[in-house]
């Protein structure tokens, strides 16, 4: 008798854990598209978006000073602007290195990898345009 209890009790509990593993399978199958995992961002993609952010303070920051100083600034403001452009360009490299990166969700590659872009861009031209 004490051995059909036991049993009983074991038989019991397997079925709540198989019944709460069936819950949980559930409430995650409902939560995804299709039953698929979520995707995560890109590390190198991250790196690049905050890349591109620290570069867009800089440029800021120089033109704040600039525009105080009324356009008389010291070198140090030419170095930040070098500092600023190879910012940009290790953002452009890591957004593209986080395209390689396998199931993950690429928006943030993405959106560092066009804000470099457009950060170089426009840093070749502020240079471009002060050697004229």
């Amino acid at each position: 008798m004490i051995i059909k209890r036991k049993q009983k009790r074991t038989e019991d509990s397997k079925g709540k854990a198989s019944a709460k593993a069936r819950e949980k399978q559930r409430k995650r199958m409902i939560s995804t598209k299709y039953g698929q995992t979520k995707l995560r961002h890109s590390r190198q993609g991250l790196k690049s978006c905050i890349y591109c952010v620290l570069t867009v303070f800089i440029l800021v920051l120089m033109i704040s000073v600039s525009y105080t100083a009324q356009g008389k600034v010291s070198i140090l403001i030419g170095f930040a602007g070098l500092f600023a452009l190879v910012l940009a360009c290790c953002g452009l490299a890591a957004g593209v290195r986080g395209f390689k990166e396998r199931e993950k969700n690429y928006v943030t590659c993405k959106i560092g990898t066009v804000c470099s872009c457009i950060l170089v861009a426009g840093m070749c031209a502020i240079f471009v345009r002060g050697l004229f």
